[in-house]
């Protein structure tokens, strides 16, 4: 429950109203930390705007999906329209909402923009004013596309974000140019959500490290640099296997001929994932190249009678998994492959103690000590070089561990 507002949370609740001394500006933009109450405090600013200015009007809420839209904006949301005296009618099949209070009405169009084709999604719309929820996620095909959509008089854009890369499109040409788009730009930190603990504080700061740190806790638009994964070089983020019995088992692959093929034998005990053996085979360094089948083979032996949950295999080894569907033995999913994404989970579950590794996955610890982001690029990219190993957990956790869902190809027998 809402119980008070910051001083910047309140400015973005009422930025709008023609008694604010920001009235005039035709957008507004919010970025800065996580868990700073930006995009709450936006969501229910950008409805209650929307009864001031227009009455069956339409509105557009974009985010990177329309899964993630309803749960940062939609859900948490609704409960709080109806307190305050609002009727809401959610439309799933349809991707909208329609909100009522009194004879007035209007409706909301959920878009998502994940992808340069998005942009075809939310032509011929026209729309009285958009939200972007994590705006710096969205291809600006996408977002400009959305805009051209706002052509009704009195129309104004909302956006959201947490930083990115200060070479980000959006970084340079709305936040460094907010004057001249005529943008109320405010940047949010977590001591602008009064709802926070200071011991959830606490838990977020210790949570990232690096140019992570810098982007989501201190909300600055930086670079990254260096390791990826800088926390590994410490001794004490390796253990030992641990004796026992295990919840169960699940093995991750980053499948390659030419270049090496790596994969990780995972088991739960007590909560938390042990990477507990590795399988890594180095075509060039070997001399010679494996087929599909006897890279199969080496599967079986990594998970020896041990009844495997799923394997997580690189999306893009159509052959493996074609391989490991025909023998019928082993359940398949193709991963999740998302990279900066998967990193700062990956990066966040080593942190957290979710996931460990343990001391005798050789290839891990030596590809962790030399895995570094590409400082040549003007976007997040780690160089693809010492990234097999890398790969094959990062898959793990964003498909494994992510919500604990699975896109099952073929069961055991």
């Amino acid at each position: 429950m809402i119980e008070t507002f910051s001083k910047k949370q309140l400015r973005a609740l009422s930025w709008w109203h023609e008694k604010s001394p920001d009235y005039t500006r035709d957008a507004i933009i919010c970025d800065g930390a996580v868990r700073s109450g930006k995009t709450f405090c936006m969501s229910l600013s950008f409805v209650l705007w929307s009864f001031y200015a227009f009455n069956g009007g339409d509105f557009g809420l974009c985010g990177k999906t329309i899964r993630s839209l309803r749960r940062n904006m939609v859900t948490p949301i609704i409960p709080l329209l109806k307190r305050l005296g609002f009727d809401c009618e959610e439309r799933i099949s349809e991707n909208s909402l329609t909100v009522s209070f009194g004879k007035m009405k209007n409706r909301f169009y959920l878009f998502g923009g994940k992808d340069e084709g998005s942009a075809a999604l939310i032509q011929g719309v026209t729309l009285s004013g958009v939200m972007f929820d994590e705006v710096a996620l969205m291809p600006r095909s996408f977002v400009e596309q959305a805009m051209a959509r706002c052509s009704v008089t009195g129309s104004r854009f909302w956006f959201n974000c947490n930083p990115e890369h200060p070479e980000h499109w959006f970084y340079r040409e709305w936040i460094l140019q907010a004057e001249r788009k005529n943008a109320l730009y405010l940047h949010f930190t977590m001591d602008d959500n009064p709802s926070l603990s200071d011991r959830v504080k606490r838990r977020y700061e210790n949570l990232y490290s690096g140019a992570f740190y810098d982007r989501f806790v201190r909300g600055k638009w930086v670079a990254v640099y260096g390791a990826v994964y800088p926390m590994m070089a410490q001794e004490k983020m390796y253990c030992e296997c641990p004796p026992g019995k295990f919840d169960e088992f699940c093995i991750s692959c980053d499948y390659g001929t030419v270049n090496p093929t790596s994969m990780g034998l995972w088991g739960r005990k007590d909560g938390v994932w042990y990477r507990i053996d590795e399988y890594y085979f180095d075509s060039r360094k070997e001399g010679c190249q494996k087929t599909d089948e006897e890279h199969y083979a080496a599967l079986k032996l990594l998970a020896g009678t041990r009844k495997i949950r799923q394997v997580i295999v690189d999306p893009s080894a159509a052959s493996f998994i074609e391989v490991i569907r025909r023998h019928g033995e082993l359940r398949v999913t193709p991963a999740k492959n998302n990279v900066v994404d998967g990193i700062r989970k990956v990066s966040g579950a080593l942190k957290e103690g979710k996931i460990r590794i343990c001391a005798n996955c050789r290839d891990a610890r030596r590809e962790f000590q030399l895995y570094r982001w590409d400082s040549a690029r003007r976007d997040d990219a780690p160089v693809k070089e010492n990234d097999h190993a890398m790969d094959d957990i990062r898959y793990f956790v964003t498909t494994a561990m992510d919500n604990g869902g699975f896109k099952v190809i073929a069961a055991e027998r």
